[in-house]
C-alpha cells in the first residue's frame, strides 16, 4: 500500500482525524456540539492507541477514545467510505471497549457509559439528516430503556435537515470538503496546517504506518496457523505450496500445537512471532 504524504492528508483521513483530536479543547467542542450538552474535562487513557481482542487476533485502532471526568466514554470514528457492515462495526467496537474495560474488574458495574460516534462522508440511511441516534428500548413499550448505557451515534456529512446546531452542520460540512466557515472549522483547519508541518506528527504517522504492516504481516501468522490446524500431517508437502510456507516452518507450526493444545491460533501464532 503507497503511503499517502502528510503534507495531503485532510481532516476526514484517520491519522489526521486523529491528530487533530488530541487537542482536547477541540475535541471537548466537538463532542459537546453533538451531544449537545457541556462537558467539564477530557482525560486520554492509553486504550486510545490500540485495542487487541486475544481470542481472535484482530485489532482495532481507535480514531479518538476519550472519557470524561464522569468516566463516560466517548470513541469518534472517521467513516469516508461505505461498506455496508456500519452496525455490526459498531457493534465491535463496542464490544472490544467494553472487554477491555472489564478486564480491569471482575463487575459487569464496572462498564462504563459510552458513546460510539461515526462521522460518515455519506448518507448511511438516505434520510437527509446530520445525525442519527440509536439507543436500545424495548419494542413493545419504546419508553422503557433497555439501561446498558450505550449510545451508537451516526453522523452524516452530506445532511441537509435543519435538525443540529448551526456550527455542528458547519463541522460536518467541513469534514465533507467545504472550506472553514465558523470558529470552530478555522480552528480545526489551522490544526491540520499546523500538524502538516510538525516533524513529530510525520514521525508518528510513518511510525503508524510501519507498525500497521508489522501487524497486516502477523495477521498473515494467525490466518496461517488456522490453516495448518486443518491439514493432515501426511500431506505437508502437498499443502506447502497452497500455503506459501515451506514444509519445517509448517511443522515448526504443528509441533507448537501439539505442545500447547489449549493455545488459540493467536497464541501459537504470537510464539512463532517471539522466535522468528
Amino acid at each position: 500500500m503507497k503511503l499517502k504524504p502528510l503534507e495531503e492528508q485532510t481532516i476526514k483521513d484517520d491519522f489526521m482525524f486523529g491528530a487533530v483530536m488530541t487537542n482536547p479543547e477541540i475535541c471537548k467542542l466537538l463532542l459537546e456540539h453533538i451531544l449537545g450538552v457541556k462537558i467539564r474535562k477530557l482525560v486520554y487513557p492509553e486504550l486510545q492507541k490500540t485495542i487487541k481482542h486475544t481470542m481472535n487476533g484482530k485489532s482495532v485502532r481507535l480514531d479518538v477514545y476519550v472519557e470524561d471526568d464522569f468516566h463516560t466514554v466517548y470513541n469518534i470514528e472517521m467513516q469516508t467510505v461505505s461498506s455496508g457492515n456500519l452496525p455490526k462495526r459498531m457493534r465491535y467496537y463496542q464490544g472490544m471497549i467494553d472487554l477491555n474495560i472489564i478486564k480491569q474488574g471482575s463487575d459487569y458495574e464496572q462498564l462504563k457509559k459510552s458513546y460510539i460516534i461515526f462521522i460518515c462522508d455519506y448518507d448511511a440511511y438516505g434520510k437527509g439528516r446530520h445525525i442519527y441516534t440509536f439507543e436500545n428500548v424495548c419494542l413493545q413499550e419504546p419508553g422503557i430503556s433497555f439501561g446498558d448505557e450505550t449510545t451508537k451515534i451516526v453522523l452524516n456529512t452530506r445532511g441537509m435537515m435543519d435538525d443540529v446546531s448551526e456550527e455542528l452542520k458547519e463541522v460536518l460540512h467541513y469534514i465533507g470538503g467545504a472550506a472553514p466557515a465558523s470558529e470552530l472549522t478555522r480552528n480545526l483547519e489551522s490544526m491540520v496546517e499546523e500538524i502538516r508541518a510538525n516533524e513529530k506528527w510525520r514521525r508518528e504517522y510513518m511510525n503508524l504506518f510501519l507498525r500497521d504492516k508489522e501487524n497486516q504481516r502477523f495477521g498473515k501468522t494467525v490466518h496461517l496457523v488456522e490453516q495448518v490446524r486443518r491439514i493432515d500431517e501426511s500431506k505437508i508437502e502437498e499443502a506447502a505450496p497452497y500455503l506459501n510456507a515451506d514444509t519445517i516452518y509448517i511443522q515448526k507450526v504443528l509441533a507448537i500445537i501439539s505442545e500447547h493444545p489449549d493455545w488459540d491460533d493467536y497464541d501459537v501464532a504470537e510464539e512463532l512471532w517471539n522466535n522468528r
